[in-house]
């Protein structure tokens, strides 16, 4: 500590009394200290025993978001965006690794810390938005896990055709529900409820994990030239190709070549907007702002304080980081491996090995209509009837429709096919669905899940209430509104995902930046203030993260905007608007230190 000046901005013991819920942090510190007396083998022992927020954090990142943009940029650009997530997961770690450094040398619950040392603007911003992406974010986890269990795991008993909608996905969204919120509230319980909450979201993410790299595994052992991987274009897939950002990949060019020129530019349009938003859809679900509120609060929820530093970036590195890594790169091999520029042959008539799904076909027919809808103009395509307009989009080219049919959407009972190569398919659905359909489920409850949970702390925090007993439990119920997700969303469950992620990365660089200025605030920090050498690797890494996410947020705002409102100007008045409102309060705050310093 720094002197009696310090020792209050420092002091860990009122804010671990009020968040401290867990008895056994004493008997923690000492297997830590005696771990680090016997040297390194016991520290990575007693470090893998403590690990937990890491952990957490995989539970939320590989979720429906993961999932879907691995699955989506497999299919899109094949291997060519292999560098992406890990770059992005990189930037994410920096942050996060700022933030437990901040919080564990401090103590101080981080919303009462940016609102004091950086401004209430930053702060409040944080904590609404974190609320905010926990409840868009639950809609394509209810809508994901719903369709899981109606199209690959209980399609007799549950699927349209058994049990019809609605009251299928009711049925099926009641107890995808119910079972969330009985696991959250484990973790409201706090002491052995956080440990079992904690052991069953290591346990999904290892299936998760284990499944596709199965896959990747399986699709090795395989002859290039009887189907299998080729090692030699993945690992060129981990350069970045810059020059997708306004193109398509070559094998997709291929195809747009053999249309009519006069329609090309449709199709190019088309794909690359769609691999943009994917690409932003990836590095959002990397590391989304609502996991920047989760890892200080369950860090101070645990007990840890300063003497769990290097515990938090072993427990990140591990929890987060390896997980993360190995499942979206085994998701966006195996997808790209088995639909990149690939048609499904099924809506061409080329192949007849099973009933072709209607939503996928409806899928398809937008797409054609809206090549047809280029061609022939709004209000002339609007005069048609439905019939003028089937028959029209059916009239058109083999080469359009081979394009509608290689980017349609694909929904969960499609995507399932990725898993084919380990498991096979039987004549109507193989072990792949079922398996498929539980990593889904998996990865959308572990999702929907930590969502509550975080929603729950936000709560506390925005009514300033210790975080448990019901305040909490209300906050997670929030969540319960994406439950109504599978019965509106009409697109692709698993494509989703993908909008939603793009609308939360808008809100990411709030908590960049706060925990940016916070991580050079002396007042607060005091002798754990990063000097040197030190500081100067902290800050280039924290500068070149939010850097990183601010150069892409503009795109991902205009998108948004217009796709929402009609005008992307909205997104650019707003961003303003915040910017403008945070700088006012800064210079009110800065007017009224001199003054009372006067």
């Amino acid at each position: 500590m720094a002197g009696n000046g310090e020792t209050e901005q420092s002091s860990p013991s009122q804010e671990q009394q009020i968040m401290h819920m867990n008895p056994r942090i004493e008997k923690d510190r000492q297997m830590l200290a005696s771990a680090r007396e016997k040297g390194r083998g016991a520290i990575f022992k007693t470090f893998a025993r403590l690990s937990g927020p890491g952990w957490l954090q995989s539970g939320i990142t590989l979720g429906g978001g993961s999932l879907s943009s691995s699955l989506y940029l497999g299919v899109l650009v094949g291997f060519s965006f292999m560098w992406l997530q890990p770059l992005a997961m990189m930037l994410g770690i920096i942050m996060l690794s700022a933030i437990g450094y901040v919080t564990l040398s401090t103590g101080q619950r981080p919303l009462r810390a940016i609102n004091e040392h950086v401004n209430p603007v930053l702060g409040w911003g944080w904590l609404i938005a974190s609320m905010i992406a926990n409840l868009v974010w639950s809609l394509p986890q209810f809508a994901l896990g719903t369709a899981a269990i109606q199209q690959n795991i209980f399609p007799k008993l549950v699927g349209p055709e058994a049990m019809p909608d609605p009251w299928g996905k009711i049925l099926v969204g009641c107890c995808f529900l119910a079972v969330c919120i009985t696991v959250t509230f484990l973790y409201g319980a706090g002491g052995r409820g956080v440990k079992v909450f904690e052991i069953i979201i290591k346990a999904v993410v290892t299936m998760i994990v284990l499944c596709f790299l199965g896959v990747v595994v399986k699709l090795s052992l395989v002859p290039v030239e009887a189907g299998g991987l080729d090692w030699g274009q993945i690992l060129r897939g981990l350069v970045p190709d810059l020059r997708l950002l306004y193109r398509p990949t070559e094998q997709i060019m291929k195809f747009i070549a053999e249309v009519d020129p006069k329609f090309q530019g449709f199709w190019t349009s088309l794909i690359v907007g769609q691999q943009r938003d994917v690409m932003i859809s990836a590095a959002a679900t990397a590391v989304g702002i609502n996991m920047t509120f989760l890892l200080p609060y369950s860090m101070l929820r645990k007990g840890w304080d300063k003497d769990f530093r290097g515990l938090a970036i072993f427990d990140l590195s591990t929890g987060l980081f390896i997980p993360f890594i190995i499942a979206t790169g085994c998701v966006v091999i195996a997808s790209a491996s088995q639909f990149h520029a690939v048609p499904e042959k099924a809506l061409l008539g080329e192949v007849q090995t099973r009933a072709v799904d209607e939503e996928l076909v409806g899928r398809f027919n937008n797409l054609t209509a809206q090549r047809l809808k280029f061609e022939i103009g709004i209000e002339e395509f609007q005069e048609l009837s439905g019939a003028e307009r089937t028959e029209r989009t059916k009239a058109l080219s083999y080469a359009d429709r081979r394009m509608a049919a290689t980017l349609v959407k694909r929904d969960a009972f499609n995507l399932a096919d990725t898993l084919a190569p380990l498991f096979g398919v039987g004549k109507e659905r193989g072990l792949s669905q079922y398996l498929f359909g539980l990593g889904v489920m998996g990865m959308a409850m572990s999702a929907a899940t930590m969502l509550m949970t975080i929603n729950g702390l936000c709560l506390c925090e925005l009514l300033g209430r210790a975080p448990r007993g019901w305040t909490q439990r209300i906050g997670a119920l929030m969540v319960s509104v994406g439950a109504l997700g599978p019965l509106f969303w009409k697109d692709a469950k698993m494509w989703l995902a993908v909008p939603t992620s793009v609308f939360a990365f808008t809100l990411i660089p709030i908590a960049y930046l706060a925990f940016l200025l916070l991580m050079n605030q002396k007042k607060l920090l005091g002798d754990y203030m990063p000097r040197g050498g030190k500081r100067l690797a902290w800050n280039v890494l924290m500068v070149i993260a939010t850097g990183t996410v601010m150069l892409a947020c503009p795109y991902a705002v205009w998108s948004v905007t217009k796709k929402r409102f009609g005008s992307g100007w909205y997104g650019v008045a707003a961003v303003a608007a915040y910017i403008g409102l945070a700088a006012v309060v800064h210079i009110i705050r800065k007017r009224k230190r001199r003054a009372t310093a006067q």
